[in-house]
């Protein structure tokens, strides 16, 4: 027997992920369609140019292939890089998150996305407290251990950075992440993220700014 050789191996592996990606991104459209419950797997097919059982060798039903969803999800939110220097200004750095984290937010197609997970987590637990955990939550913690730093160095006045974090999160929200989520409202333009972005900054810095800073 003659055994594969490193580049056979390579193009099967490079064919099997780009199949993968195939039916994920089939699948992303028939969810974000049709929601949870009105997706099937000859529609998920169908969507993703491939035949039912070629869907079934990479997933072995409709929740190993949601879930597998919100993962690349996960993913590519992580990747997104926020600025949290130590050594950066105070207000400059929440300005700067607050508009990336917005626009992240509330980026076309992104709020399908949310609203499928939202949908599900009551049924599905585990895939919403999940994406919890690795997304919102992971984010909370970058921007309270930021805060953190300039409670020590006298600039802010803050008794639990953690509750703060999530504070300026949620008010950088406000007016256009219920409206957008919702469909009440399109994307919001980068004019109105900054325009809120500010108005948020300002009043976080009124609440936890000490006045020597």
């Amino acid at each position: 027997m003659v055994a594969a050789d490193s580049t056979t191996l390579h193009l099967v592996g490079d064919e099997d992920s780009s199949k993968r990606r195939q039916i994920l991104a089939g699948a992303r459209k028939v969810f974000m369609d049709l929601g949870f419950d009105g997706a099937s797997m000859g529609e998920i097919a169908r969507s993703a140019g491939v035949s039912k059982g070629t869907l079934y060798v990479y997933f072995a039903d409709k929740n190993r292939l949601f879930e597998a969803i919100v993962e690349e999800e996960m993913l590519d939110q992580q990747k997104v890089a926020f600025n949290f220097d130590p050594e950066r200004d105070v207000a400059a750095t929440l300005r700067e998150f607050g508009q990336a984290y917005i626009e992240l937010l509330c980026r076309p197609g992104g709020g399908s996305a949310i609203r499928t997970v939202m949908a599900i987590a009551e049924r599905m637990p585990e895939v919403g407290r999940r994406y919890y955990e690795q997304v919102l939550e992971k984010t909370i913690n970058r921007l309270a251990c930021y805060l953190e730093v300039h409670v020590q160095a006298k600039d802010l006045g803050i008794d639990d950075c953690q509750l703060a974090a999530s504070q300026f999160m949620q008010i950088c929200q406000a007016s256009l992440f219920l409206r957008f989520i919702f469909q009440a409202a399109p994307a919001p333009s980068a004019e109105r993220i900054a325009q809120v972005v500010e108005s948020a900054t300002q009043m976080f810095l009124a609440a936890y700014q000490t006045k020597s800073a």
